[in-house]
């Protein structure tokens, strides 16, 4: 049985609809300093509190902003922050928190950074400055990723953590998945795995930005690095095939949809060297079964296909020679003389 909506139970929604609008258009108002004067909100918005309590937050960001021009970057953080803690509705806040984050990114406490800029883009997504919190984040991320030591206190280094700038690059693709510095993000995340040797997690991130964002500049370098990650996992010809077919794949996908990129001649290189040990582990099949097992016609298979793998090949001319061997020594068995058979003995 359908609901009915009656007017007068869809006033509460509109009315919680028309306050979150408005409260979302406040908190998204422009500030403007005045060094003589302070802060000042735009005529056509609110400052979101009124009485004591806007004059306490008014007093703070001008306390926090008279810090930071003085140079006392530690009072003028912890001015701010308790602004952003304080009174979280109104029009300071993130303003706040965008501020105190840039100030803890020049003290490279790029922990406490990070989180402040999140902070402000979780509550408040309709800042104007979204634009710029996520372009702070991507350069804290990308020097954590670079080896860049986080500093207690704004001026004791601690150990590095690659690993964190990774996280945080995630974060960021969360944050703003259509935004440019999305396929950015995932390459740099590649990078980041591929320094800390985590390679299957690299193939994982340069995936998504080919497959999410195939139009972006960066997915033909994707395209060749994923080529150049799956030949680093092929360990010869006298191994498993898997990733030398994937490798030869990606190399030969990035030469047709990228006929005229400078890095053809690499790929076509990359496309060669597969080739050559996916023949060449053919002939080591073959050679198996044509002298271990004296299974004929299954080394033929096996050489057969090598020439097929690669046609005009070092390994294609290599199992050529292997199939006359190969028919000379049938054409031999099938002629030469047999030996004394063996007597039958029969019960009854």
């Amino acid at each position: 049985m359908p609901i009915l909506f009656s007017r007068r139970l869809l006033l509460p929604v509109w009315i919680a609809a028309a306050f979150a609008l408005s409260a979302t258009a406040r908190l998204a108002a422009e500030l403007a300093w005045n060094p003589k004067t302070g802060w000042q909100v735009e005529e056509s918005a609110l400052a979101g509190l009124t009485g004591a309590q806007g004059r306490t937050a008014l007093a703070l960001m001008n306390k926090a902003r008279r810090s930071e021009d003085s140079g006392s970057r530690g009072s003028a953080i912890k001015a701010y922050e308790n602004v952003a803690f304080k009174f979280p509705g109104s029009v300071y806040a993130s303003e706040a928190l965008f501020r105190a984050g840039k100030l803890l990114l020049e003290r490279k406490q790029y922990y406490k950074s990070f989180k402040d800029f999140q902070d402000m883009l979780r509550r408040y997504p309709n800042t104007k400055r979204f634009n710029e919190a996520i372009g702070e984040q991507y350069k804290i991320a990308r020097a954590l990723a670079n080896g860049a030591h986080n500093r207690a206190w704004g001026f004791f280094p601690l150990i590095s953590n690659r690993t964190k700038g990774i996280e945080y690059f995630e974060v960021i693709l969360l944050n703003a998945p259509y935004s440019d510095y999305a396929p950015l993000v995932l390459m740099d995340i590649a990078r980041g795995d591929q320094f800390i040797k985590s390679t299957d997690d690299a193939i994982d991130a340069l995936d998504r930005l080919v497959n999410n964002y195939p139009q972006s500049v960066l997915a033909p370098v994707a395209y060749l690095t994923l080529g150049d990650l799956h030949a680093s996992l092929t360990e010869g010809p006298k191994y498993d095939q898997g990733s030398t077919k994937v490798a030869m794949t990606y190399y030969e996908d990035y030469m047709i949809l990228y006929p005229g990129d400078s890095n053809i001649a690499a790929a076509a290189a990359g496309v060669d060297k597969m080739k050559t040990i996916l023949a060449q582990s053919k002939i080591y099949i073959g050679d198996f079964y044509f002298y271990k097992r004296l299974n004929f016609t299954a080394a033929k298979v096996f050489y057969n296909e090598a020439i097929t793998a690669y046609p005009d090949s070092p390994p294609a001319k290599f199992a050529k020679k292997r199939l006359a061997e190969l028919a000379a020594r049938v054409s031999k068995e099938s002629v030469g003389p047999k030996g004394p058979q063996k007597k039958r003995f029969w019960l009854f």
